[in-house]
């Protein structure tokens, strides 16, 4: 986040009222956004002096399409993502402590610490989980959709999805599905011009809105960079499912300042420096919150700063209950793993063998 010092500004217009929000929603908007970035800098720390293991997808760059989005579910919505989920699971309700104890491993995570970065749930709050395998998320939110209008339900699913997914066939099936039933699905692509390495113009004669219009799916697009636009949007189309409108499918357009992994270069192989020094400055989604909340004379940097040091604070805090918690125990290798064959080719069912 770039440092502006700034006392309050007189109002120049009512920036938030042009979108239908509140003031308390702009400042939560705010509040959430600083927590994710601070979140995923401290997880960046853990990974680089080797607290973390394995893969890891930061978010960083992509709040706004977090916040903006997950703000319109009501807690009984579900939300279902790709392997970069770290803050869409803290959007959901998952606790921080409970993420970072996961990315370290930790018998306190939200996956008791087997998932790890990629696999972060929260079953309890409707967070079906990230997923390492691309596109493999989309059929599962389907499925959800198709639960809830067969048992009547009002819920209404958002699922996220990287560039590369929408060339996937369980993307195309999984849409064509939910128009030919009128599912109450939300198929959202944070749309970051790259699918890892390779630029999705590269890959893809049509723009991304239009993958959807085949299937009679309506696909709208927003800036994900401009938390209140997408906020804005978001509630509209979250009304209109539960309403019954059935599916959308949203190009949320956004930027990541890192890499696509902790492993990948922020630039210079596959998109210049110059290219993303240019988002960092212009498109930085807190960036453009805090200069409409400083221009419509509800925050000054004096309450900026408080509300950094409380993100910064609840990271910190994070990552030392990640570090005192457990290991997990050994025996807990095979726990929830639905059936495993013994080498006399006997089942064993949650630890029970059955002829």
């Amino acid at each position: 986040m770039a440092e502006t010092k700034a006392k309050k500004r007189p109002p120049k217009k009512d920036v938030l009222g042009d979108y239908g929000v509140s003031v308390d929603m702009g400042l939560e908007l705010m509040r959430q956004m600083l927590l994710y970035r601070r979140f995923e800098e401290k997880a960046e720390e853990g990974y680089a002096i080797g607290k973390i293991g394995g893969f890891c997808h930061l978010h960083i760059g992509q709040e706004g399409a977090a916040a903006g989005s997950i703000k319109a579910l009501r807690v009984d919505d579900y939300v279902i993502s790709s392997y970069r989920s770290h803050t869409q699971a803290i959007a959901k309700g998952v606790q921080p402590t409970a993420v970072m104890a996961e990315l370290y491993g930790r018998a306190d995570g939200a996956s008791g610490g087997k998932g790890g970065s990629m696999h972060i749930f929260g079953a309890d709050v409707n967070f079906m989980g990230g997923h390492g395998i691309v596109g493999a998320q989309v059929p599962l939110a389907t499925g959800y959709g198709w639960k809830i209008k067969y048992r009547g339900e009002d819920s209404v699913v958002v699922c996220f999805m990287g560039d590369a997914a929408v060339n996937q066939g369980a993307f195309h099936e999984s849409l064509n599905m939910a128009a030919v039933w009128d599912l109450p699905v939300i198929y959202v692509v944070e749309h970051n011009e790259y699918g890892m390495g390779t630029a999705f113009n590269r890959v893809s004669t049509t723009g991304m809105e239009e993958k959807s219009g085949p299937h009679g799916v309506t696909g709208v697009s927003v800036d994900g960079q401009d938390v209140l636009a997408t906020f804005a949007l978001f509630k509209k189309l979250v009304a209109d499912v539960r309403a019954g409108s059935g599916s959308y499918f949203v190009n949320l357009e956004t930027y990541r300042f890192r890499g696509h992994s902790m492993s990948d270069p922020v630039s210079g192989t596959y998109r210049s420096t110059e290219e993303v020094e240019h988002h960092k400055k212009e498109k930085d989604p807190i960036s453009v919150l805090r200069e409409r909340l400083f221009d419509a004379g509800v925050l000054d940097q004096e309450r900026l700063e408080e509300m950094d040091a409380e993100a910064r604070q609840i990271a910190a805090d994070a990552a030392d209950f990640a570090e005192a918690s457990p290991v997990p125990d050994p025996d807990r290798l095979y726990a929830n793993v639905w059936a495993e064959v013994n080498p006399n080719g006997r089942l064993f069912f949650d630890g029970r063998s059955r002829d």
